[in-house]
């Protein structure tokens, strides 16, 4: 998972995202329908703080991060975004934040869903 923080969350964003994230019916049961929950499947999560999913290139050439929160509070309410699914029991690896890291994902299957807590889409 990229988790984005963006200047105007809260904990109440973070708390949506965590509860949403959780509940999410995207896993597959027996007759292979998105129908199972990462709780249904005993899943686990990887947590990667992501603030360039803030980029704005609608302007110009370079991207602007202006809605990105400032590392103090991104890595606060990143840090209760993973311990809030810690305590609802899901196993939680997270990066490093503010690192260079290098994460290899193997998108499996045809689906990549974006969450937004103020429901933007």
């Amino acid at each position: 998972m990229l988790l984005g923080i963006a200047e105007s969350d809260t904990e109440r964003d973070v708390e949506y995202l965590c509860q949403k994230t959780l509940g999410l019916r995207i896993f597959e049961d027996d007759a292979g329908k998105m129908n199972l929950s990462i709780r249904d499947v005993n899943g686990s999560l990887l947590v990667i703080s992501q603030f360039t999913l803030y980029g704005d290139c609608r302007k110009g050439r370079r991207p602007s991060f202006i809605e990105a929160a400032r590392p103090e509070k991104a890595n606060e309410l990143y840090e209760r975004f993973v311990q809030l699914a810690r305590e609802n029991g899901i196993r939680v690896e997270c990066g490093k934040f503010q690192a260079h890291m290098q994460v290899e994902l193997i998108n499996d299957g045809p689906v990549t869903m974006l969450l937004d807590s103020s429901k933007a889409f």
